[in-house]
């Protein structure tokens, strides 16, 4: 894989084949970390007047409160629409007052790095 720096400016420079080539690998950022890469590739910067804007301001992440929902079957039934809801409209949601311990949470997390840690070969 080939990495543009983000101080080469070339106006030649394809970045849909940079980003294909860097999906390809399948090594992901700990792969540039691994290959020793120490600044921000040119992949991964856009220039400020092709971002696109938003300026809405609706977009805030779904929120799904669990509280209260083992004694009432309504309740449970309201909460089952607003998942769905938050899944068909957003594609996810935040959960709270769901009573999985912070340890629990913390070490889901853990797991998680220590996975995208592995060697890429794995």
């Amino acid at each position: 894989m080939v990495v543009t720096s983000a101080t080469e400016n070339s106006d030649d420079y394809d970045r849909a084949s940079e980003l294909k080539a860097f999906d390809e690998s399948k090594a992901g950022l700990k792969g540039l970390v691994d290959a020793g890469v120490s600044i921000v590739p040119r992949m991964f910067i856009q220039e400020p007047d092709k971002l696109r804007t938003c300026n809405n301001a609706q977009l805030i992440t779904p929120v799904i409160d669990l509280n209260g929902i083992d004694g009432d079957p309504i309740l449970q039934k309201e909460i089952v629409d607003m998942v769905r809801d938050a899944s068909e409209t957003w594609g996810f949601f935040s959960v709270v007052n769901h009573g999985i311990p912070e340890s629990v949470l913390e070490e889901m997390m853990n797991g998680a790095r220590r996975f995208h840690e592995l060697d890429t070969g794995v």
